[in-house]
This record gives C-alpha cells, sequence and structure tokens, in this order.
C-alpha cells in the first residue's frame, strides 16, 4: 500500500500542547501536512488569527508539490467550536474583519485542490461544522457530537451552512438549523455530514498509517487506509434519523409557523415522546433566528457554494450592526455572559418578523466592495479576494 515508517514527531490525537503557544500547529510529515486547531481550553474557537494562519497554511500547501494531502484536527477533547461568541459579544460589528477571513476560509476548503482530512473526536458545533462537512474526508469517532445552534441565539447557520444543510438528505438540514439539535458519533456519517466513522482507540493508528503514505498515488491510498480503520454504519431506531419520515413531512411546510404546528400535531401520536424536545427548542429560539435561518437554507437550495456564502455574509454583517434587531447579542448576553438562560427576544413573537424585515438582512449592498470577494466561478482567481485587500481590513489600518 506503499506504508512507509512513521517520524517520531507525530503527538497523539487527544494530547493538549500546552507548551505550543501557537493557535495553529502546522507540521510537514512525509508527504502530509497537519493544521492542529490549539486553543483546547477555548474549544478551539476560530479567532481571526486561526483563520488566517489555517488559510495561509492552505493556500502554501496547494501550491506545494511535495504536500499531497493535509489533516485538520483539534489539540485537547474539541474539534472546533465554532466563533467566539464572547469575542462578537464585545466586539460587535468591528469583528466584521475576523468572519470575513472565516467566510473566505470556508470557501477555500470547499474547493480544495488536494486530498484533505478532517480528524473528529469530540465537539464540533457552527463553524466548526463548515469547517469539517466540506472536506474530502471527515472521520468522526464515537465522541464526536455536532450541531449548529446558531437560531438559538438569534443568528443563523453561517461559515457555507445554509450550502451545506440544504444538500443533506429530505428536510434534514431544516430540522438540525431550526432546532440546533446534535448529531452524536455514527449519526454524524449517515446525515451526510461526515464521510467515515472510526472508533477512537483507532484514530491515532489511522494518523500515523496516513502520514507513513509514500507511493505516488495518495488519492486512492487515502482512501483505502481510511476505509481499513473505519466501521460501518448502523442506525438505532432510537436515532433521530429513524424519524426522517416525519421531519421531512413536518419540516417542508413552507413557514415556522406551519411548521411548529405540524410538530404540534405529531407529538400529540403516541410513540412520538421524541418531538417534544424538539417544539421546546424551536418555541424557546429567537422568532427572528429562525425565520432568518429557515429562509437562507431554503434560498441555499438553488444557490451555489459562492452565492451562499456571499448572502450569509450579507445576513451576518446586517445581524451585527443590528439593522432590524439585536437578537444575536440579547442571544449570547443569555447563554455565556450573565447565563440566565432567559433572552429577551425582540420582536417577541414569529407574526411579528414580518419579510419586509428579512429583505432588509438579505439584500445585496448597495457598493459591490462591501460583498465577500470570492470567486464566483473556477476560471477566476484562485486566492485572490484576501481579506488584506477588502474594505474590511483597510478601514481598521
Amino acid at each position: 500500500m506503499g506504508i512507509k515508517s512513521l517520524p517520531s514527531t507525530i503527538t497523539m490525537p487527544s494530547e493538549v500542547m500546552k507548551q505550543n503557544r501557537e493557535v495553529v500547529i502546522a507540521e510537514e510529515i512525509g508527504r502530509g501536512r497537519v493544521l492542529t486547531l490549539n486553543r483546547p481550553n477555548n474549544l478551539n474557537y476560530i479567532s481571526e488569527k486561526v483563520a488566517l494562519m489555517v488559510g495561509q497554511k492552505l493556500e502554501k500547501y496547494e501550491k506545494d508539490d511535495n504536500a499531497k494531502f493535509v489533516i485538520l484536527k483539534g489539540a485537547g477533547r474539541t474539534f472546533c467550536a465554532g466563533g467566539d461568541l464572547k469575542v462578537i459579544y464585545d466586539a460587535r460589528d468591528s469583528c466584521l474583519e475576523d468572519i470575513y477571513r472565516m467566510y473566505w476560509l470556508c470557501y477555500h476548503i470547499h474547493t480544495y485542490k488536494k486530498p484533505h482530512i478532517a480528524l473528529v473526536h469530540g465537539m464540533s458545533m457552527g463553524g466548526g461544522v463548515g469547517f469539517m462537512a466540506p472536506m474530502k474526508y471527515s472521520v468522526v469517532t464515537e465522541k464526536a457530537f455536532c450541531s449548529t445552534p446558531e437560531a438559538n441565539l438569534g443568528y443563523h447557520p453561517d461559515c457555507g451552512l445554509s450550502y451545506i444543510l440544504s444538500r443533506l438528505p429530505g428536510r434534514l438540514g431544516e430540522y438540525l438549523g431550526l432546532t440546533g439539535a446534535k448529531l452524536k458519533g455514527k449519526e454524524v456519517v449517515a446525515a451526510g455530514l461526515a464521510t467515515h466513522f472510526v472508533p477512537s482507540h483507532k484514530l491515532f493508528e489511522l494518523e500515523k498509517s496516513l502520514l507513513s503514505i509514500n507511493n505516488g498515488d495518495e488519492e486512492d491510498t487515502i482512501r483505502s487506509v481510511i476505509d481499513e480503520f473505519s466501521t460501518n454504519v448502523q442506525i438505532d431506531e432510537r436515532s433521530v434519523l429513524s424519524k426522517l419520515s416525519i421531519i421531512d413531512d413536518c419540516f417542508s411546510r413552507e413557514t415556522v409557523e406551519e411548521i411548529l404546528d405540524s410538530i404540534e400535531a405529531e407529538a400529540g401520536k403516541k410513540g412520538n415522546d421524541w418531538i417534544m424536545p424538539v417544539l421546546k427548542s424551536i418555541k424557546k429560539a429567537s422568532p427572528i433566528g429562525l425565520k432568518i435561518t429557515l429562509r437562507s437554507i431554503r434560498e441555499g437550495r438553488t444557490q451555489t457554494l459562492s452565492e451562499c456564502l456571499r448572502k450569509e455574509f450579507r445576513i451576518t454583517k446586517n445581524t451585527l450592526q443590528t439593522i432590524i434587531s439585536d437578537d444575536l447579542y440579547e442571544g449570547i448576553r443569555a447563554a455565556i455572559i450573565d447565563k440566565d438562560k432567559s433572552p429577551k427576544w425582540n420582536p417577541s413573537t414569529l407574526d411579528k418578523v414580518h419579510n419586509e424585515q428579512l429583505d432588509l438582512i438579505f439584500k445585496p449592498f448597495d457598493e459591490h466592495d462591501l460583498e465577500l470577494q470570492i470567486p464566483i466561478n473556477e476560471e477566476e482567481y484562485r486566492w485572490g479576494g484576501k481579506c488584506e485587500n477588502s474594505i474590511y481590513c483597510l478601514r481598521t489600518k
């Protein structure tokens, strides 16, 4: 299979690299390149520096003929919990530079020209899912779990998630986006958010084998190595994924209100106890977050990746600037600042959120320079549009 002995520099996936203060640790081992998100005490949040460093390394490796594949993993017990909500709360719209870098990076992860592999052991939330799901190979263990809880905070699934969620089976994307429900281990693979399930006790050996590849046919060998370590996925009848027919029926309704009515009707039927937490989750979420999320995912079904990311950037910019509501800041306050778990949403109910308000959030900017500068098609500049050349970085210099 073209496997050689592995250099002694490889570190255990679970090892917390406290001695290294870099937020991203980059290693070049044989034909492989390893990027480790190294903020384990901060859930490996994606900071501006993290997005910058990962983007720089991915560009370097894509252009390097000696680099044949890239592995992305997280130090400690978390893969990546997405953006740092405390930073967003404190910085308000001055963090748009960070957001720009993150979305620009997500585009290049989706369109990367070489095989890339996510090794996911532990939490992957929000932007973390946006990092792992587009990878050529996404490997999860039984300790992995994923969720997109943004609507619960008055926000929306971003980092390309309107593209990703809209392409899951049936109406699973709407379900995950509106409820913030967790998928665990094998469920992540079955849902289409990962490609392989590998038991955690085999993860280190898998990484070791990948980094030992040395036969000039990396693409086929990578797949063979991962297949060798992975196990088949069978979903337990208690999993929410065994309820897809009900999910498809409820979450295919046109509006959030109609979705709620449908869920309430199903909740009254025998054997549907699993629906009550779903109902409670949606009713507790931000009304405007729910409506933005549903519209964004629905639009994502017919949009390209670039269109989805540009749209998400508009929504985020307008949300951070409280164009129609300050629900995001209120959601963060209630969840992680004051931790009272009692957000005061504004508007307070779904019927008070109007389409005209949503139109303000979604509409393209009047100035083209304000848009996320990513290629509309593959013939355009590959690594152009960097934040350094955007209005968002230039205004801070």
